[in-house]
Order: structure tokens, then C-alpha cells, then sequence
């Protein structure tokens, strides 16, 4: 696809940009990209998913700041001697250790983004029915070990006994 600018060079940039509820998609060159003032990925000024995870460590600091008592900044991954301070700034990790050096701050930072702290994937259609009841069998012990823990035995027995059934259907397969 040629550059609908002018005409000669590829088109390498996409942008798709929906203002007052009107779509507009324009596929340019980088030279007339710059020319046009776009911001362009990867380049200073320009977007990055860097930036993006920056700011949302900046934004889980500033509110948490009031809030809650956050794990100090200056906290070091053992293994690679990084900072979160650094961390927030270069939006990356040295190693794989820093997983759990920052952990605590990083569980609210995944809810946030992905909306929760466990991967749950995808479930294949062809045996995807076992597969969702198992999921749904390790929902309901979740939810028996909160009402437990919140001393709701009236509906923890309710959910006892869903967790019986579905054990049963399971098993019968």
C-alpha cells in the first residue's frame, strides 16, 4: 500500500483516529507521518507501550499514596540490583526475579490493567465442557472459602452443595 499523502513511498504508519464518533483511517510514509505532525511509535515524543506502563505505575503511586501505605520505592530486586523506582521509569524488568521483588505492587497494577491478577485463557470448543466445569468447580471452592472466612454458612452450605453436584457431573463423565 502506497502513502495517501504523496502517492511514492510505502505506507509503514496506520492510524485510526475516531473524533466526535467519526472514523478516519490514513495510512502514510514516515516522512509525511512527521510532516503532518503525527506522533509516531518508538520514536522521542512519539508513543510507546513503555510510556503506557509508565504511567500507570505513576498513577498506582499517586493513588495509593493517600489511600494505603505503599511498599517503599527504593525497594531492590536481589538478583539484578534494580529499583521499582527504575522499574516505573524504564517500564521494564531486569530478570525474572524482579516478579516477585516488586509483587506486592505489581498485583494491583495487572488487576488494573488486565482486571485480574490470573491468566484464565481461552477454552478450546471441542473439550471445553470438562474444562468449564472444572473452572467453574475452582470458582465455587473461591466463593465456599470467602463465606467461610465471612462466617456466611448459610450460603457457603448452598454452595457446598453446588460444588457436590458438579463433582458428580464430573466424575459421571
Amino acid at each position: 500500500m502506497l502513502c495517501q499523502e504523496c502517492g511514492k513511498r510505502p505506507a509503514t504508519l496506520h492510524f485510526t483516529k475516531i473524533i466526535g464518533g467519526e472514523k478516519t483511517e490514513s495510512h502514510l510514509c514516515e516522512t509525511c507521518a512527521r510532516e503532518k505532525g503525527e506522533q509516531i511509535p518508538g520514536t522521542p515524543g512519539g508513543f510507546s507501550i513503555h510510556n503506557l506502563l509508565s504511567g500507570l505505575l505513576n498513577y498506582d503511586s499517586a493513588v495509593m499514596q493517600g489511600a494505603v501505605a505503599a511498599p517503599p520505592l527504593n525497594n531492590r530486586c536481589e538478583e539484578c540490583g534494580l529499583t521499582y523506582a527504575q522499574f516505573s521509569k524504564l517500564g521494564r524488568f531486569g530478570c525474572s526475579s524482579c516478579y516477585q521483588a516488586f509483587g506486592d505492587r505489581l498485583d494491583p497494577l495487572f488487576k488494573r490493567v488486565h482486571g485480574s491478577t490470573t491468566h484464565s485463557g481461552k477454552v478450546p470448543l471441542r473439550s471445553g465442557g470438562i474444562l468449564q466445569q472444572r473452572r467453574e468447580l475452582q470458582t465455587l471452592k473461591q466463593q465456599l472459602a470467602d463465606l467461610i472466612q465471612q462466617e456466611e454458612f448459610e450460603k457457603a452450605a448452598a454452595t457446598r452443595d453446588q460444588i457436590r453436584e458438579l463433582e458428580k457431573r464430573i466424575s459421571d463423565v
